[in-house]
């Protein structure tokens, strides 16, 4: 919004001339990441007291780690993260843009399901909530309906993403030189399991305090840099001679995903921000509201900037936490035996006497180490 009224200004007068740095997009990413972290600064503290007056509080579950010290602090904080996020988003990004709207919609719609799930646990006061198959239906849903629109809808889509929407990007392979294309058919329910995977994965990794928004905030980091990358080229000599990084890098060159840095952008904004009263002891919980809709916000930026299979490895944390969930219950189920002293593994850990805020930093550690060798693959090929 602020994009569209302010560049078109640069030329009504000589001294308005600066507003043309509003085009670039990294003049936009840094505007959206402090517009992101400002309002979650500002305005977490009065949110909280809200929630507290409301009580709207955490349920906590009778088995497992004793967290009884926990039950009453406030949760559906995960609402503020998405005002954070969608308000900088529709500031400083082109809205018309595919990927910057096909994401949000997604963000939302994800976000609706998570509140609706945490209202009915305080509601009825346990945690069971919202039937898990009718949150996952939900999410196919919503997912599969944006998704299907970006994939289909060629009028309203860019060319360069349609010459290669299709194509999956192998992680450590040249993209140009070894292209994987799948048929359109098949591809639609990849990208919406990833996109849903992703949402639940994230969902599973929130039981600690901080552990969560730590990888979602290392991850919104790393496709900032890719959906960057994908979208940069830079003037060498005049304009018509341009030098386009994404070829250069070999990762898919798609142009207009680079608006998509400016969401991941208040993601680490609106992370930094919550993380602030989230930390342990937190002050505010994120819920359903929050890990579903920025788990699905991510698993959109993995679909769109082409890095469907090396999301596996930059949220490796979140893919731990979701196969110890099911080697859990598989094991359990066919054997009677139990893999971990408890799922998903950071309470394994828990039960293994490790004190909380050791889990939360060493599985920070490990998501930034995961970054850095999902961003090694940009020239490992």
């Amino acid at each position: 919004m602020i994009y569209e009224l302010l560049y078109p200004l640069r030329h009504s007068a000589s001294w308005l001339g600066w507003l043309n740095v509003v085009r670039y997009v990294p003049f936009r990413i840094i505007a959206a990441t402090i517009t992101a972290m400002l309002i979650s600064f500002l305005i977490s503290p009065w949110f909280i007291r809200e929630l507290q007056k409301k009580q709207i509080g955490q349920v906590i579950r009778e088995i497992g780690p004793d967290h009884k010290i926990k039950q009453g602090t406030p949760t559906m904080g995960g609402a503020l993260i998405l005002l954070s996020v969608l308000v900088p988003t529709i500031l400083w990004c082109d809205v018309s843009n595919v990927f910057v709207w096909g994401t949000t919609a997604v963000t939302v719609g994800y976000g609706v399901i998570g509140y609706l799930d945490d209202y009915l646990k305080i509601k009825a006061k346990n945690s069971k909530g919202v039937p898990g198959r009718y949150k996952l239906l939900g999410q196919v849903i919503i997912g599969g309906a944006v998704l299907t629109y970006a994939f289909l809808a060629k009028e309203h889509v860019p060319g360069d993403w349609w010459e290669i929407r299709t194509r999956v990007s192998i992680p450590f392979v040249a993209f140009a030189k070894h292209p994987v294309t799948i048929p359109i058919w098949l591809y639609i329910p990849f990208a919406v399991f990833v996109v849903v995977a992703m949402s639940n994965a994230v969902n599973l990794t929130d039981g600690l305090d901080g552990l969560a928004i730590g990888p979602v905030i290392i991850n919104g980091g790393t496709y900032l840099i890719w959906g960057y990358l994908a979208g940069a080229s830079f003037g060498i000599v005049n304009v018509a001679e341009r030098f386009n990084v994404a070829r250069y890098l070999d990762i898919p060159p798609i142009a207009s995903v680079g608006e998509l840095a400016i969401y991941c952008g208040a993601i680490v904004g609106a992370g930094i921000g919550f993380l602030w009263y989230n930390t342990y002891p937190a002050q505010v919980f994120m819920g359903d509201v929050g890990s579903l809709a920025l788990g699905g916000g991510l698993g959109m930026c993995a679909v769109f900037t082409k890095n469907e299979l090396l999301s596996v490895i930059l949220g490796g944390v979140f893919f731990l936490e979701a196969v110890s969930v099911i080697a859990q219950v598989t094991s359990f189920k066919l054997t009677g035996k139990r893999v971990f002293l408890m799922a998903p593994i950071h309470h394994h850990y828990e039960k293994k006497g490790w004190p909380e805020p050791k889990i939360i930093v060493r599985f920070w550690i490990v998501s930034i180490l995961l970054a850095l060798v999902s961003l090694s693959s940009l020239k490992l090929r």
